[in-house]
């Protein structure tokens, strides 16, 4: 379960700033996160229950009922901004966007990034060969740091085991289905949609699921893109959603791959 993130890393001498990063906004900061409950409890809910998924038999989708509350029927959408099946989705075009490997997504005003120096060279070694995967594509949170938006990047076929391509999110199954993967066993689900946005030469399919877990709310989106499975996910303590909700629910929303 990626042990090494509940670990105050070592301190570094500061990483060199990437090339092609981010598009025009404020200079990031970098911030080092304490280990915390919360802080597993949100990896899990975007990450780490992919894990248990790679080790199920391959119909585990079909025969798990209790791993996720089934979410609510279907509702599809053309367009991801201003729907109202979402509970609400903000503007985001004004924000900050990030690019990073094969994906980009919006940025909150005043979010920092947090992705740790080492994590740019966790999948580097001497030999090349027995590569740590890193654990986040991205990461940023808010100045008071109770507020996250993170993407993960998954091989579709630790999800679901399969000797095919993902070549999209359906593949992984139905929403309902799909939920088994992308929410953890005993959260509260608020909402779940299937999203169709219009790509350059074809139409891609988002899974988007709104659950409470811990006192935490987390909003997922999540897509698949050759054979990869892109996870966007953004948490607030309950206590805050209601002021922020729209917020970071855009901000997951805001995932686009490429």
């Amino acid at each position: 379960m990626a042990a090494a993130v509940l670990h105050r890393l070592a301190p570094s001498p500061p990483r060199p700033k990437p090339p092609g990063r981010r598009d025009a906004g404020p200079a990031r900061q970098l911030c080092r996160c304490g280990a915390s409950r919360r802080d597993f409890a949100v990896h899990t809910a975007i990450s780490v229950a992919s894990a248990a998924a790679a080790v199920r038999p391959a119909t585990a989708a079909e025969d798990s009922p209790t791993a996720a509350p089934p979410p609510p029927t279907p509702a599809e959408t053309p367009h991801r901004k201003g729907s109202p099946v979402l509970g609400g989705i903000a503007s985001t075009r004004s924000w900050s966007q990030y690019y990073g490997s094969g994906f980009s997504i919006r940025v909150p005003p005043s979010f920092d990034d947090i992705l740790e120096p080492e994590d740019f060279n966790v999948g580097m070694t001497y030999y090349g060969d027995k590569a740590k995967p890193r654990t986040y594509a991205a990461r940023f949170a808010s100045p008071d740091r109770s507020e996250l938006v993170s993407v993960v990047i998954k091989p579709s076929n630790q999800l679901k085991i399969t000797f095919l391509e993902a070549k999209d999110i359906t593949d992984l199954g139905t929403l309902k289905e799909a939920s088994k993967i992308f929410v953890p066993g005993g959260a509260k689900l608020y909402s779940a949609r299937t999203i169709k946005v219009k790509d350059e030469d074809d139409i891609r399919t988002y899974y988007f699921y709104e659950f409470g877990l811990d006192k935490e709310r987390v909003a997922v989106m999540a897509t698949v893109n050759s054979g990869k499975t892109y996870i966007a996910g953004a948490t607030a303590p309950e206590t805050k959603w209601d002021d922020d909700g729209v917020k970071l629910r855009s901000a997951a929303v805001s995932l686009s791959v490429s």
